[in-house]
């Protein structure tokens, strides 16, 4: 009797520890990884607003192509525009323009030129209104719109032939 009874408690004792299941392992979601890729920069235009004998007003079109699959925000931009490999105009801008996904857009920016400060072969091509070399180079500041990234500085530096005319 005696071996039946411990044989009875150990058969309790057994089914009275017998472990809870553990719960699956739940980890939090991994962060969402976001492949932001980099604006393009381009000329498409130069105009002549306004010109005086010593000093002509000119305004810059500027194409932005944004490649992402979300719309894309241009807070700030520095730059600097040559002209025939000649430096030609700088400035900074903020709060330009948004730039839809997959898709481009474009801002203006305006600048002077004083003719006594330019090389020769620049201001023959603008009176003449022949195409000109140009480099646009500088920096902007780009924020994705609703996406949980940080607004990003673009290194920009394109070169290439823009007509300058009239406006």
């Amino acid at each position: 009797m005696r071996k039946f009874i411990i044989f009875i408690l150990t058969v309790v004792i057994f089914i009275s520890c017998k472990s809870q299941p553990v719960p699956p392992v739940t980890r939090p979601p991994s962060p969402l990884v976001i492949d932001v890729k980099e604006p393009q920069f381009d000329v498409t235009s130069i105009f002549i607003i306004q010109a005086d004998i010593v000093v002509t007003e000119f305004e810059a079109v500027i194409k932005i192509e944004n490649p992402n699959s979300f719309a894309l925000e241009l807070s700030s931009i520095t730059y600097e525009l040559y002209g025939n490999g000649a430096f030609w105009a700088s400035g900074t801008a903020s709060d330009l323009l948004n730039i839809p996904a997959n898709s481009s857009a474009e801002t203006r920016f305006t600048f002077s030129m004083n003719f006594i400060d330019m090389s020769r072969p620049l201001l023959d091509d603008v009176i003449a209104r022949r195409r000109v070399n140009y480099r646009f180079k500088g920096k902007a500041q780009v924020r994705p719109i609703s996406q949980n990234v940080s607004a990003f500085i673009v290194d920009f530096d394109c070169t290439g032939l823009s007509e300058v005319r009239p406006k």
